[in-house]
């Protein structure tokens, strides 16, 4: 399985979440499955390239060109194959349809952007794939109770809360994404509409 992990490029959060991300993906790598991620070298995105690496899994980078023009931030320079996109836009459709499933780890702005838009197509019925949230030390307790009160005001649907699920265990996370089964629930059950 090509499974896309979504989290922090930054080099400055507390290493314990490096160390945790590192293990998930070591994990998931040693079950046979590969990677696809933002090609970064640093912070949650470098250790989802290092455990898998460390695990014996292929690694799928996709990285827009002026990321490495620029030097915004540092390349993962092993992985097995590198894609580069003109746009940002592109990198995310590239890794949406490469992967087979999504998990998102701690992140900032950028992971939170990546995060809704796998879950807003999934609410459309763009697909039916896996997404999982990695919630190490409560980092999305926060963002947990923003989307229920998204939904407790109508907002939302209730039954979106239902195209992702919340973990803290590794092991419950990866047999969550391994034995996933899609409902293919309606895109019209999943959207208020004024129809």
């Amino acid at each position: 399985m090509k499974i896309c992990i979504f989290g922090a490029a930054s080099a400055a959060i507390e290493h314990s979440y490096v160390e945790t991300v590192e293990a998930l993906a070591e994990e998931m790598a040693k079950r046979g499955h590969s990677l696809v991620f933002g090609a970064g070298g640093s912070g949650l995105m470098g250790a989802a390239a290092r455990g898998t690496k460390r695990g014996g899994g292929y690694i799928h980078g996709v990285i827009p060109t002026f990321f490495r023009e620029e030097k915004l931030e540092s390349i993962y320079e092993q992985c097995d194959t590198l894609t580069y996109t003109q746009t940002m836009a592109e990198r995310k459709t590239t890794m949406e349809d490469e992967a087979d499933a999504f998990i998102i780890v701690p992140g900032g702005i950028g992971t939170m952007e990546e995060f809704f838009e796998v879950l807003t197509l999934k609410q459309l019925g763009r697909h039916h794939k896996a997404i999982a949230i990695y919630d190490l030390d409560g980092y999305y307790d926060t963002l947990e109770r923003f989307m229920r009160e998204m939904s407790e005001k109508k907002f939302m649907a209730a039954a979106c809360h239902e195209m992702y699920a919340i973990f803290t265990d590794p092991q419950e996370l990866l047999a969550y994404v391994e034995d996933y089964t899609p409902d293919h629930m309606s895109a019209r059950s999943l959207k208020y509409t004024d129809r």
